[in-house]
């Protein structure tokens, strides 16, 4: 996987029509639809710092490549990260909840103590990542010339940037996003599972970016294996109401975790009751005002 650490100065971040609930798409061929039926992500946050982790089913209504973006509140370290993560992350939690070894919930969402385990997790031909930079922005002003100079020279006619995501870029600079992933990945007609990336970042608040995909329409539904310390009750974005748990919180030991993840299990501080569990965000693409913050 090829990386490239880019630092612009006085350039704003804009992305176009196909745009994901993790991410926004901009397709080389400006008239192809990207679909994308699944997103999964798997998160670690010990209050400082998070690792998130992150991986998609996608597909094209005909072949092109797609660049990729994704806000993050400050400089990642990105890498190649290990897919089935998702897979064995969801035995445990079954095998867990099959043992009756899940812990109570906090007040106000005991609804959710006697659900059904949290399924099972299939991929589809995996696809790997391609060209990915991590770009600084501090302003809006020129980036929109860059992005169309960048298309144009991948042979993109006549690129067009929405005017509605100038406002939520704008927004994500004002509450210092000033960090930004790329990636090109190349979509056919089949539906395949694009290769996990792992990003890791500070920040004081557990984050999952939703509201870059506030133009767009369509329904979309994410699923987010989140670990933490303990369990979390502040959710001054996307409303607690909207974060549905798909099963019982389990606790699970370093050497649990750390045979899924071991970098997760060494930001966590190596904990022998560190809490796991499954959040659902669904909604209209159109819907979602915040970004997922957690505290």
């Amino acid at each position: 996987m090829k990386r490239f650490i880019l630092i612009l100065g006085l350039l704003v971040l804009i992305t176009k029509p196909s745009v994901y609930a993790d991410r926004g798409s901009i397709p080389f061929i400006p008239h192809v639809k990207i679909f994308e039926p699944t997103q999964r992500a798997m998160i670690a946050w010990n209050g400082k710092e998070e690792i998130l982790l992150l991986s998609t089913d996608l597909r094209a209504s005909e072949p092109t490549k797609i660049l990729e973006v994704i806000p993050l509140p400050s400089e990642p370290d990105v890498k190649k990260g290990d897919v089935e993560i998702f897979k064995k992350a969801t035995a445990l939690i079954n095998r867990k909840l099959r043992e009756g070894i899940g812990h109570t919930l906090t007040k106000g969402r005991s609804d959710a103590i006697n659900r059904p385990p949290a399924g099972e997790v299939t991929f589809h031909k995996k696809i790997g990542a391609h060209d990915i930079s991590v770009t600084h922005v501090l302003e809006k002003d020129g980036f929109i010339e860059w992005v169309e100079k960048y298309l144009k020279e991948a042979g993109v006619e006549n690129p067009k940037i929405p005017e509605g995501l100038e406002q939520v870029i704008e927004e994500y600079l004002k509450e210092e996003f000033g960090w930004f992933v790329f990636d090109v990945v190349e979509l056919d007609e089949s539906l395949k599972t694009n290769d996990a990336i792992q990003y890791r970042f500070k920040t004081h608040f557990l984050f999952y970016p939703v509201k870059i995909t506030r133009t767009e329409k369509g329904f979309t539904s994410i699923d987010l294996l989140v670990l933490t310390p303990g369990l979390l009750s502040n959710f001054p974005g996307i409303s607690i109401e909207d974060v549905k748990l798909r099963h019982e919180p389990v606790s699970i030991t370093s050497n649990e975790l750390r045979s899924l993840n071991e970098e997760m299990d060494d930001l966590l501080g190596n904990r022998e009751d560190m809490k796991l569990r499954i959040w659902r965000i669904t909604g209209d693409l159109s819907s979602f005002e915040n970004d997922l913050i957690v505290r």
